[in-house]
């Protein structure tokens, strides 16, 4: 990008020299430069703000006519000010914008110790009123936010004023003039120098002091600055912007800490490897900074607490990153699904990780989508902004689809092939998915399932708001091409979330209602599959089962203290005890006190009075705890001499003390039809400690036993299916005990 720099360097000297003539040698005055003047980033458009500083001189209106007329003779545009330094610190002291324009001030002509003494003396009043100042600053500038937008997202942005605009920056510099936080970094001001830039080559186009880049003065200016095209220069403009704005969403947040009193230095564990202090999420002593997947961990960790990633905890995190192994181990996977499902908060979590370079490294296409802009009213985002909108706003949406953990990732994923070739982005980006999804580690039948969601994304709104819903080729083309209820449902998911995350244009109540009607129809064409069948245990799993009494077996615990590298982060846990009512639920209740969080779990037939059970598992924080342990508190449990509700009420008792994320509420379904020899019952809710035991003693309440279960934690979605019946082994008929088991569940989760 071609730079000006040079330019306004010769004109501000040329400038300072013709002024410095006009005041000459009168003495008891200071001639300053203020503004973009002042920082020697004048642009042709740009005034010359200039203070007039004097010790009273009685003749001072006169001098100063003869200053400014000789100016505006010249054609210059003029924001001047007369003041002696009393006049001018009451200024700043009542006005905020005249005050960050005093903190920079720079001598063109006359006593240095008159402008040193302003200088100083305004300096010191701003520091000993910072705590009362601070925030009125901070609400200017969230107004002016208000009313300007983000310059990163906007067809036609205000280069100066808009959010992330060059103004932020002069905002921060007051900021840090209260010794409050520490000045931004490099990248920081480099962002700032190419904005300026751009800014000079639109005053330089237009010949106007204009500083919204509107659409059709774009492709002059990239040119003006040797870019490739307009879609260049916004995603400059783009990346400059995001830059400046996440620096300041740091300034701010150590502003809103200096104005209040309350103690927030108290280190709270979050997940393994992080804690939370001063508000902030950051890395724990013992952090394994070797394992490739801490990154995104640390990301779902912050977001899930909702609490912003430290900068220093995000150095940190790049500077150590080991490159993710191809495909991704189970554990990263899993901390992506769970951060895009922490909803909204995943966008700040995503986006520190974005600014420290983090994103490209783990998934090098999305160097294909970042800071892409979107030359059309219709789309609110650039691509990659307007992707990571789609998972966030998809999250709500995670209680609507078997499969959550697809329906993020393909949210992240539907738009991945605006790459700027010109082909069809839909077809484009389902041939970028399949490689992607393989890296990210899915199984062959998933990464099918994401491919055509991504191929397919807008299948349902071009279909129902432009072909005949009555006519059935319509429906038989959509189920051919969907080929099953699960994509069938994701797809509709998507389209919701990908709507709301383009703008309001893009979606309303009557597109709603068409697509919902799609779906239910075409859902009619694609029903019909089988519920699934419990499995049979294996030959290890039939010789444990031999054993009399309780038995446990965990494997995947050879390596102490680094076992996450070596085992992908999952444990197998095969509880074996005699088969009776309740067994499921209090095993989960033992491993969660155990600090065991539950992935999966499977109920397994067998005869002979025996029941199996395997779960997946990793351990909250630290090492995996000892089988023996385990084993011993499962018998106790079950002889009834230890209560596992106390216990675990008083661990979710302190996460519920910690500020988090609004998440979706629970859902409970009754599947009806599903088996005809028990009773179906869907659980979707939040992962948390002790979930299962929660649901599961619902059941035992009411004297109802679970015949099966299959139970998965995708990300930090728990989609839960309980086969239950009676106490005579009959599915539940009664549509009282059924509420009941509803009305309950619910319950225990809230």
């Amino acid at each position: 990008m071609r730079s000006f720099a040079d330019e306004r360097a010769a004109r501000v000297a040329e400038l300072d020299g013709w002024l410095a003539g006009l005041v000459g040698d009168e003495p008891g005055v200071a001639l300053l430069a203020v503004g973009s003047f002042g920082r020697g980033d004048l642009t042709p458009g740009g005034d010359l703000d200039l203070v007039l500083l004097h010790e009273d001189k009685p003749d001072i209106a006169e001098f100063a006519e003869k200053l400014w007329y000789p100016v505006w003779d010249r054609g210059l545009r003029l924001d001047h000010s007369v003041r002696t330094v009393p006049e001018a610190r009451g200024v700043a002291a009542q006005d905020l914008k005249a005050v960050m324009g005093l903190l920079r001030t720079r001598l063109i002509a006359g006593d240095p110790k008159l402008a040193e003494g302003l200088r100083s003396a305004v300096l010191a009043d701003w520091r000993a009123a910072a705590k009362r100042r601070l925030p009125e600053l901070a609400q200017l500038t969230r107004e002016r936010w208000e009313r300007l937008g983000e310059l990163a997202f906007l067809l036609e942005g205000d280069l100066k004023d808009s959010h992330g605009g060059l103004r932020d920056l002069h905002v921060m510099e007051a900021v840090v003039a209260t010794w409050v936080v520490p000045p931004p970094g490099p990248r920081v001001r480099t962002a700032y120098g190419r904005l300026l830039e751009i800014r000079h080559a639109l005053h330089a186009v237009t010949g106007r002091a204009n500083d919204r880049l509107l659409l059709q003065e774009q492709d002059a200016v990239a040119a003006h600055l040797g870019m490739e095209d307009a879609y260049d220069l916004l995603g400059t403009v783009a990346e400059c912007a995001r830059t400046i704005t996440y620096a300041g969403e740091h300034v701010w947040r150590h502003v809103e800490r200096h104005g209040t009193s309350q103690s927030r230095s108290e280190r709270r564990p979050l997940a393994d490897g992080f804690v939370e202090f001063a508000g902030e999420a950051v890395l724990a002593r013992d952090a394994d900074l070797t394992d490739p997947s801490l990154p995104l961990r640390a990301a779902a960790a912050a977001a899930r607490a909702g609490l912003p990633l430290a900068p220093a905890t995000v150095d940190r995190l790049a500077k150590s990153f080991t490159e993710l192994p191809v495909p991704w181990p189970e554990r990263a996977r899993t901390a992506l699904v769970s951060l895009l499902g922490a909803g909204p908060a995943a966008i700040g979590a995503w986006e520190a990780l974005d600014q420290a370079g983090l994103v490209v490294r783990m998934i090098p296409d999305w160097t294909r989508v970042r800071n892409r802009p979107q030359r059309n009213a219709v789309h609110k985002y650039t691509v990659d902004r307007h992707l990571v909108e789609a998972a966030a706003r998809a999250a709500a949406l995670t209680r609507e689809v078997a499969r959550p953990d697809l329906l993020l990732v393909g949210a992240l994923l539907h738009d991945i092939g605006k790459d700027g070739s010109g082909r069809d982005h839909s077809v484009v980006g389902a041939e970028y998915t399949r490689p992607l999804a393989e890296r990210l580690g899915f199984p062959p039948e998933d990464v099918e399932i994401l491919e055509r969601v991504v191929l397919h994304h807008l299948l349902l709104p071009d279909t129902a708001t432009r072909r005949d819903l009555d006519d059935p080729l319509t429906l038989q083309t959509v189920a051919d091409a969907v080929g099953s209820p699960v994509v069938l449902e994701l797809l509709h998911a998507v389209a919701v979330a990908d709507a709301g995350a383009t703008g309001p244009a893009a979606w309303g109540g009557w597109k709603a209602r068409l697509i919902d009607e799609l779906v239910r129809r075409t859902g009619v064409l694609l029903r019909g599959d089988a519920p699934p069948r419990t499995p049979e245990p294996t030959a290890g799993q039939l010789a444990l089962a031999r054993h009399d009494g309780v038995a446990v077996r965990v494997s995947g615990t050879a390596v102490r203290g680094s076992w996450a590298r070596h085992t992908g982060g999952a444990l197998t846990v095969t509880v074996v005890a005699a088969d009776r009512q309740g067994l499921l639920w209090q095993a989960a209740g033992v491993l969660a006190l155990h600090r065991l969080v539950l992935r999966t779990a499977r109920t397994f037939s067998h005869g002979g009075g025996n029941a199996v059970i395997e779960f997946t598992a990793e351990p909250e924080f630290g090492s995996p705890p000892d089988p023996a342990a385990i084993e011993a508190d499962l018998r106790r449990v079950l002889a009834g001499r230890m209560d596992v509700a106390d216990r675990l009420e008083k661990r979710a008792a302190a996460v519920r003390g910690r500020r988090g994320v609004p998440v979706a509420p629970p859902k409970v379904v009754v599947v009806e039809e599903a088996s005809h020899t028990a009773t179906v019952v869907e659980v979707r809710a939040p992962d948390r400690p002790g979930l299962l035991w929660r649901i599961g003693r619902v059941f035992g309440e009411l004297g109802l036993h679970i015949r099966a279960a299959k139970v998965d934690t995708l990300g930090s979605e728990a989609v839960d299916v309980f086969y239950a019946v009676d106490g005579e082994g009959l599915p539940v008929s009664d549509p009282g005990l059924l509420g009941e088991v509803r009305e309950g569940i619910l319950a225990a989760l809230g």
